[in-house]
């Protein structure tokens, strides 16, 4: 039976007519591929590497309503945030979850002036957040939902609250302030997700990674890196989601209209995944929202049983794939230090890290932090228009999705046929209330382990049970290794469905096993093996993906041989101390303390 991306070529090859081809397949680009296929048009995806692998995979893994850019008076970019926020917790509940959110203040007065001196130009870096100010915006956050609210309002308490809650925080500090707002657990699958929603729902839309296109004559050349085949396509209208790269895919689309000045500008962010225990437990579920000493907002809170904690905001002048460099891991080390001051806080922590640009709309602004999250679409003229999404960020996806959608509907003098605020997306259709109840049923059912279905259900939502009918009975149903839920016969689904091309894509995007620091030696080669065995490569071939792969998880992620070794080594002495010879089938042992943790929701 062919493959799921040899289908896809396949389709190109019998009818490369296309009403819109959307270029860059990060969140921005998938939800305006949506918009547009559900609309009755047909429309091509193109992405140069994986979906989601550029600046979609490098978010705070926040879904928020932006309470900061209340300070910068971009009020209707809150209010559309704060929609979004609502939407994705009702259309995708098995990935995004309320998270209760706290402030650490030290000042009362502090503050109250930044909004005007950011607005009239007498600053750029704000001074620091006092009570009076933090209430206020907390007030206005809550007031702009007060006719559909879904989360608490929020909540003052002194110090001697705070320290009875949280007593490992800064002892000097005189109040905290609780909100709620939303995080997501696995942002990449999200946009498999909606991918894969797009395929059953318009399926004479078509979306490809590892492809590249470029004008050519009346025409446009769509190159399958992956094979090698050139393909013709045509199209009446262009969408550039290309993000950071956006002003450098503009003359590549064949823009006739020259731009006077660059359209976007990146700041590169970076975060890190810290295995910590006691800063784990410190934070009680919440994430802490706090300043840093040079008037940074930065985050931590639990994230699949570690601790995430960043970011850095630096301006670059370039796009280009980046990494989290020395100076940044000190520096949100000692961010992290300084909320929780008696908690040991080390570089050996660190399990993982990872880092992108953020595409920012060009700005004169000294301060990164006063650059606008908002987002916009700039027409170019020609005789295949081009639609350039400009800003963004993954909370409001959609709605610049539908923005950029309806642009292009005009042109093209095409009516909207639907709309996706209120759409499911993939395992968050039929998602339960009690997800408990859930994986009670599907362990039942299929005699599993309640711990294996609770681990499904997290991750594929409602599409648990097609992962259980596919692996069912499938001799490689087994797990990778002892540090995770993961099995063989999972990582084939994987493969067959979701448009996987090598083994970074799986590693990396399809499962959690790198970021939640689960990855090892064993498993990366058990991974590898499933992997050559559905695409029919030789030994080199596959010990040359396992290189390729390491080379980059030390170089971009900060997880190193040794580390991958080290891992490897542990899970096997925990398995021996635990394991007897009339041991029960895999399912149905307990995971280690880090499989329950990681799938705790806050």
């Amino acid at each position: 039976m062919p493959d799921q991306r040899t289908i896809i070529l396949d389709k190109i090859r019998r009818n490369g007519a296309f009403d819109v081809v959307v270029v860059g397949g990060g969140i921005n680009g998938i939800g305006v591929f949506r918009e547009l296929a559900l609309q009755g048009l047909r429309v091509l995806l193109v992405e140069r590497n994986d979906f989601c692998s550029g600046c979609s995979a490098a978010p705070s893994r926040m879904i928020h309503g932006g309470l900061r850019y209340l300070e910068n008076g971009e009020f209707g970019l809150v209010q559309e945030s704060l929609r979004e926020r609502d939407a994705l917790l009702a259309n995708a509940p098995h990935m995004v979850r309320p998270l209760p959110t706290t402030i650490p203040i030290r000042t009362v007065f502090s503050g109250l002036m930044n909004g005007a001196a950011g607005f009239l130009g007498l600053s750029e870096t704000p001074s620091s957040r006092g009570a009076l100010a933090i209430k206020a915006g907390l007030a206005l956050y809550d007031w702009t939902t007060r006719k559909r609210r879904v989360l608490p309002r929020h909540n003052f308490r002194g110090a001697k609250a705070t320290l009875a809650q949280w007593p490992a925080l800064d002892p000097k500090l005189r109040f905290s302030a609780t909100y709620y707002d939303a995080w997501i657990s696995y942002p990449e699958r999200l946009g498999i997700e909606l991918l894969l929603d797009t395929a059953r729902l318009a399926p004479d839309s078509l979306a490809l990674n590892r492809a590249e296109i470029a004008r050519g004559g009346s025409a446009f050349e769509l190159t399958d890196t992956a094979g090698g085949e050139r393909l013709t396509v045509t199209t009446k209208a262009i969408v550039n989601a290309t993000g950071a790269w956006l002003d450098s895919a503009i003359a590549r689309l064949d823009a006739s209209e020259k731009l006077a000045a660059p359209l976007v500008e990146g700041t590169k962010g970076s975060h890190l995944i810290l295995d910590n225990e006691p800063l784990y437990q410190a934070l009680g579920g919440h994430m802490i929202f706090f300043e840093n000493a040079d008037g940074r907002v930065c985050i931590m809170f639990p994230y699949l049983g570690k601790v995430l904690v960043g970011s850095t905001d630096i301006r670059v002048s370039e796009a280009g794939r980046v990494r989290c460099e020395p100076a940044e891991t000190d520096y949100i080390l000692a961010a992290a230090r300084l909320v929780f001051p008696s908690i040991p806080v080390h570089a050996a922590d660190v399990v993982f890290t990872y880092s992108g640009i953020r595409p920012l709309p060009k700005s004169d602004h000294a301060f990164t932090g006063r650059i606008s999250r908002g987002h916009s679409v700039h027409r170019i003229a020609g005789d295949i228009p081009q639609f350039c999404m400009i800003g963004g960020k993954w909370t409001t996806f959609r709605a610049f999705a539908e923005q950029a959608a309806d642009e292009v509907l005009a042109e093209l003098g095409r009516e909207r046929l639907c709309g996706t605020l209120t759409l499911p997306i993939g395992g968050g259709l039929g998602f339960p209330a009690d997800p408990a109840s859930l994986a009670a049923d599907l362990a039942g059912e299929f005699a599993i382990s309640g711990e294996r279905a609770a681990y499904l259900i997290d991750r594929y939502g409602s599409g648990a049970r097609d992962i259980i009918l596919f692996c069912l009975g499938r001799p490689d149903d087994t797990r990778l290794d002892d540090r995770t839920e993961t099995t063989a016969a999972e990582i084939v689904y994987l493969i067959r469905h979701e448009f996987v091309t090598c083994l970074s894509d799986l590693v990396l995007r399809r499962t959690s096993l790198a970021i939640a620091g689960d990855i090892s030696i064993v498993s990366i080669e058990r991974i590898a093996d499933a992997l050559a065995a559905e695409r029919g490569w030789n030994r080199q071939h596959r010990d040359d993906e396992i290189k390729s792969l390491i080379a980059e998880l030390d170089t971009y992620h900060g997880v190193s041989q040794e580390m991958l070794d080290q891992r490897t080594i542990s899970g096997a002495e925990h398995e021996s101390q635990r394991q007897s010879p009339d041991e029960p089938d895999v399912h149905q042992r307990q995971l280690p303390r880090r499989g329950a943790r990681s799938r705790r929701v806050q």
